[in-house]
C-alpha cells in the first residue's frame, strides 16, 4: 500500500509522469493516500483491462499511421502500460511502433508532431552539446541512440524528421530486452537537409538549410561523441541511419575508441547471419560452399559481407577464399577489378570477371546459392530473376532485406510463386502468410529486433568498454539456435516474436561472455551471470506501490540507480 502520508501534490505529479502513471488503474488506497479522489472515474480497472481498451482503440484506427499516433501518445502518458501491450502483442505491434509504419512516421514527423521525444542538437550550437546534453533529466543513460536523418530506411534523407527512428529503436530496445525507459536517449544531430520538399514544407521541424559537409560536419560529429562519453560515460553509443560514406568512416573512427557500433552495419549483419544458418539447417549445405550475391552494395551488404567472412573464416576457409563467394552488383553493374568507380568498402569484394550490366546477367553468371536484397529497389527480384535462381538452386535462399515494405526487392508471395514454392525466404518488413497450391507459406521477417536489443542488454549490463565483431558473431549463433525444427518445418528460419525475450536474454549472455572472455567487461564476473543479466530487465507491470514520500518522484534507471524526474506530461486517463 501506498504510505499514507504522501501528498496530494505527489499524486497529482503521477497522474503527470508518464513513468509512474497508472490511470484507472490506481488503486482505491492510492487515490485515498495521494489524494486522487475526483481526478479519476470511479472503477478501478487492472492493467491487464486497460491493455484491452488500448487494443480495441487501436484496431479501430482507419491507418497504420492513426495507431502509431495512438501509441506514441500512449507512450507520452503511461509508458509501463505502452511496454506491457508491445511486449504481449509484438507481433501485431511491432510494425506500427518501428518497420515498415515508422518509415510513414517519419516522412510525415512535422505534420503529426504532438510532444518532444530525445535531444535535438544543431549545427547552430556547436560547442554547447556537453551543457545540453545535461539538459536530459535522466543522469544514468545506458544507451543513446543517434541519427543525422540522412538515410532514414530505405527513403533517403529526412533531416530532423528521421527523429522517429532513435525513438522507435530504443522502444523495441525496452521491450524487446528489456532496458529502462529512462535509460534510453534518442538523438538526432540537425546539419540541415538536401530534401527539397522538407525545405519548403512549412510544418519541417527541423532547420532550413543544406545539408553540412566537410570538416565542420566532422566536428560536430566528434563533440557529439566526446560529450557524450563525459556526459553519460556508461552508455552505448548506436549509430542508425547515417550516409554510406559518413557510416563507414565513423564506424572506422570510434569502434577502438567508443562503446559504439552501427546497426545498419553490423545489426543487419548478424541478423541475415542468423537466417543463413537456420535456412543451412533446411538445405544441409556448409556455410564455406554457399555462393552469395548481394543486390546492393551499401552498408547493409558490406555488413553482412564482412560478418559472413569471419564466419567463413572459422568454419576453416582463408580470409581470401572467403570473400571470392561474396559478389556483389551495385547500381553500375557487378562490382568486378576492371571498375575504376569503386568506393573503398566495395575493394575487397572486387573480383577478376567481365563486366555484367543488369542482376539477372549476374545471377547466370555467378550461379550464387543465395541473393541477398539490400538496395532498397522494389520488385528488382521479379519473375526471371526468381525463376533462374530456381533453376539454379533446388532450395534458393532469398532474403529481401529492404525497409520499409514497399522497398522490400520483392514480396513473399512472388518469391514462393516463382520458384515453385521452394524459396526459402526472409524479408526486413513483414509479410502475411502466403497460401501457394494448398500450402501455407510463413514467411520471415529477419528484422533486427532480433539482434541490437539483446546485444545492447548483454552489453551494457558488464558495461563494456567496447562492441566486437566476435559479439555480432556470438549474437547470429544464438539467434539461429534459438529457432526450432518446428520453426524450420513450418518455413520460418526465425523464432517467433512472441519469444523476444527470452531470445534476447540469450543473445545478452553469449554477449556478454564475450566480454569476459576478451577483457572488454568492466565488472566483475557475476557468480550467476544469467540471473544479473536478467535482473537488469524492467517489468512493465504496475508496482504495487508508488515509491517516495515528501519528494519528487522517484524512476529506476540503468543498473538500479535511482534519479528525480522532473513531469512533462499532460494529464491523459488510460
Amino acid at each position: 500500500m501506498t504510505p499514507p502520508h504522501l501528498s496530494s501534490t505527489f499524486g497529482s505529479s503521477a497522474l503527470h509522469d508518464p513513468a509512474l502513471n497508472k490511470g484507472t488503474a490506481f488503486t482505491e488506497e492510492e487515490r485515498d493516500a495521494l489524494g486522487l479522489r475526483g481526478f479519476l472515474p470511479p472503477r478501478v480497472h487492472t492493467q491487464e483491462e486497460q491493455m484491452s481498451r488500448v487494443l480495441e482503440n487501436v484496431r479501430k484506427k482507419s491507418s497504420d499511421l492513426e495507431r502509431y499516433i495512438f501509441m506514441i501518445g500512449l507512450q507520452d502518458r503511461n509508458e509501463m502500460l505502452f511496454y506491457r501491450t508491445l511486449l504481449e502483442h509484438l507481433e501485431e505491434m511491432m510494425p506500427i511502433i518501428y518497420t515498415p509504419t515508422v518509415g510513414l512516421a517519419c516522412q510525415q514527423y512535422g505534420h503529426i508532431f504532438r510532444r518532444p521525444r530525445g535531444l535535438f542538437l544543431t549545427s547552430r550550437e556547436a560547442g554547447k552539446f556537453p551543457q545540453i546534453l545535461r539538459n536530459w533529466p535522466a543522469k544514468e543513460v545506458q544507451v543513446i541512440v543517434v541519427t543525422d536523418g540522412e538515410r532514414i530506411l530505405g527513403l533517403g534523407d529526412l533531416g530532423a524528421d528521421g527523429m522517429g527512428i532513435p525513438v522507435g529503436k530504443l522502444a523495441l530496445y525496452t521491450a524487446c530486452a528489456g532496458v529502462h525507459p529512462s535509460g534510453c536517449l534518442p538523438v538526432t544531430i540537425d546539419v540541415g537537409t538536401n530534401n527539397e520538399d522538407l525545405l519548403k514544407d512549412p510544418l519541417y521541424i527541423g532547420i532550413q538549410q543544406r545539408r553540412m559537409r566537410g570538416a565542420g560536419y566532422d566536428n560536430l560529429i566528434d563533440e557529439f561523441i566526446t560529450a557524450a562519453q563525459e556526459v553519460f560515460p556508461q552508455a552505448l553509443i548506436q549509430f542508425e541511419d547515417f550516409g554510406n560514406q559518413n557510416a563507414f568512416r565513423f564506424l572506422k573512427t570510434y569502434r577502438k575508441r567508443v562503446c559504439t557500433f552501427n546497426d545498419d552495419i553490423q545489426g543487419t549483419a548478424a541478423v541475415a547471419l542468423a537466417g543463413l544458418y537456420s535456412a543451412l539447417r533446411i538445405t544441409r549445405n556448409p556455410l564455406t560452399e554457399q555462393i552469395f550475391l548481394f543486390f546492393g552494395a551499401g552498408e547493409a551488404g558490406t555488413g553482412v559481407a564482412e560478418l559472413l567472412v569471419l564466419a567463413m573464416v572459422q568454419g576453416g576457409l582463408s580470409e581470401k577464399n572467403a570473400r571470392a563467394r561474396c559478389w556483389f552488383h551495385d547500381s553500375k553493374g557487378l562490382v568486378v577489378r576492371g571498375r575504376i568507380d569503386l568506393a573503398e568498402h566495395k575493394i575487397p569484394y572486387a573480383h577478376d570477371h567481365p563486366c555484367v550490366d543488369g542482376l539477372p546477367g549476374a545471377v547466370s553468371a555467378i550461379r550464387p546459392t543465395v541473393l541477398i536484397g539490400v538496395s532498397g529497389q522494389p520488385g528488382t527480384f521479379n519473375e526471371s530473376v526468381l525463376r533462374r535462381m530456381a533453376d539454379l538452386n533446388e532450395r534458393p535462399i532469398i532474403f529481401a532485406l529492404s525497409n520499409p515494405t514497399s522497398k522490400a526487392e520483392c514480396i513473399a508471395e512472388d518469391a514462393y510463386r516463382f520458384t515453385g514454392g521452394r524459396a526459402i525466404f526472409a524479408s526486413g518488413s513483414p509479410f502475411a502468410p502466403v497460401f501457394l497450391d494448398g500450402k501455407k507459406f510463413i514467411t520471415s521477417q529477419g528484422n533486427n529486433a532480433y539482434i541490437f536489443p539483446g546485444v545492447g542488454l548483454g552489453i551494457v549490463s558488464v558495461q563494456s568498454k567496447l562492441v566486437s565483431d566476435e559479439m555480432f558473431l556470438a549474437a547470429a549463433h544464438t539467434l539461429a539456435a534459438q529457432t526450432s525444427v518446428e520453426d524450420l518445418q513450418l518455413g520460418r528460419i526465425y523464432p517467433p516474436l512472441s519469444r523476444i525475450r527470452e531470445v534476447s536474454l540469450a543473445i545478452a549472455i553469449a554477449v556478454a561472455e564475450v566480454a569476459y572472455r576478451s577483457g572488454l567487461a568492466s565488472i566483475p564476473m557475476p557468480d550467476d551471470l544469467p540471473s544479473h543479466i536478467q535482473s537488469q530487465m524492467y517489468d512493465p507491470k504496475y508496482p504495487a506501490h508508488l515509491p517516495g514520500a515528501g519528494e519528487q518522484p522517484m524512476v529506476f534507471s540503468g543498473l538500479g540507480q535511482k534519479e528525480r524526474r522532473p513531469s512533462a506530461c499532460p494529464t491523459v486517463i488510460n
